[in-house]
């Protein structure tokens, strides 16, 4: 049985596919993805432990080591890594680096390549690298309106703590990824003034139409 090779789909800004994938000389042996949760906590008077208030989920994070030879070619290993990390550049027409696709058989993950660190391990006589090691990070990359589109209807009314020095917009920004819907956050709290919101008070942030 011949394993397909995993590769890297560097995406335009429409999320097409641009220009050739990478493709790794030898699949990873293991991998790792981990995912998690932001929490702020809000303290208490008279309380030993604050109360934890749910912010916002954190991006999955793929970790994986790939492993390059070319010994047996003679030919300079950097030939090959250097296309990875090549994706960490600033596209011209992104103005950041690219939103990639690594896809390995049934595992896709859509997201920017945030870390490469490579150890050379072999070399020939002239000091040419033949054999490397790349540990590479891939964090998750979703826009807001793919966020959106994925179920509109999981977005339930929430119970938020004004900070000090935060607008209604800043929330809005935060929770609906649009600031100019200030005002269906003002009109749910009868909220008259959105710049004087006291530090401390509790808000309803509800859910869009």
């Amino acid at each position: 049985m011949v394993l397909e090779k995993a590769l890297i789909q560097p995406l335009d800004e429409r999320g097409d596919p641009k220009g050739q994938p990478v493709k790794v000389l030898f699949n990873p042996t293991e991998y790792s993805i981990e995912k998690g949760n932001q929490y702020q906590s809000v303290a208490l008077p008279g309380k030993s432990v604050p109360a934890l208030q749910f912010v916002s989920g954190n991006a999955q994070t793929l970790t994986m080591d790939l492993f390059f030879d070319t010994y047996e070619q003679g030919e300079d290993v950097r030939i090959y890594t250097g296309q990875v990390t090549e994706l960490l550049n600033i596209d011209r027409d992104l103005h950041a680096p690219p939103v990639c696709m690594f896809i390995w058989g049934k595992l896709v993950i859509k997201g920017v390549i945030e870390k490469v660190s490579q150890k050379f391990t072999m070399f020939l006589s002239s000091g040419i690298p033949v054999r490397a090691t790349l540990n590479v990070s891939i964090k998750e990359y979703k826009t807001i309106q793919e966020q959106m589109a994925e179920d509109p209807s999981s977005n339930p009314a929430k119970q938020v703590t004004v900070n000090a020095g935060t607008s209604l917009s800043a929330i809005a920004a935060q929770q609906y990824g649009d600031p100019g819907k200030w005002r269906e956050i003002a009109k749910a709290n009868n909220i008259s003034n959105p710049r004087q919101v006291p530090p401390g008070k509790q808000i309803t942030v509800p859910p869009l139409e």
